[in-house]
């Protein structure tokens, strides 16, 4: 039997301190499927197509990761693709009554598919995609923050 994890996110954009979970996950499932959120509730500043884009194009290395995008309920989808295990970063203290929380609620709507949680590489730890827009927005160096594809979108978007 072949265990499938679930790595969901709004990757607006997607991040070095996100590639990271992936990879070290990718070492851990037989197959990972990095999900982009859809909800409509939200304004994002990359479209989904562009997200998934940006993600194919960062993973495309490895043989056991697919790129897809979601809306609804992430259990659901969960059931829908086989998933056993969510992955979910954490980059410091402040992520986690959050994130313990959405966890509980997907125990409690799902029980048969698990969170775990995931630390990011404390290179990463003060990085997230809202700062990475900003300092990218004022012309700021964020090469060191984001893969290079990423990097490419934003100034093509900004500029």
């Amino acid at each position: 039997m072949r265990t499938i994890a679930l790595y969901p996110g709004s990757f607006d954009p997607p991040t070095n301190g996100h590639y990271d979970i992936i990879k070290r996950s990718a070492t851990l499932f037989d197959k990972l499927i990095v999900a982009v959120a859809e909800n409509p509730a939200k304004k994002y500043f990359f479209s989904v197509d562009e997200r998934t884009s940006m993600l194919r194009e960062i993973v495309r290395e490895y043989d056991n990761i697919e790129v897809d995008h979601f809306d609804g309920l992430l259990v659901e989808y969960a059931d829908k693709i086989g998933a056993v295990t969510i992955i979910r970063g954490l980059r410091a203290l402040s992520d986690f009554e959050y994130e313990f929380e959405l966890a509980l609620m997907n125990r409690h709507l799902n029980a048969n598919v698990d969170t775990i949680f995931m630390m990011t590489d404390e290179h990463y730890s003060f990085i997230r995609s809202s700062l990475v827009r900003e300092v990218a927005r004022l012309g700021g160096d964020i090469s060191d923050k984001v893969p290079p594809v990423v990097e490419k979108y934003l100034k093509e978007k900004l500029f």
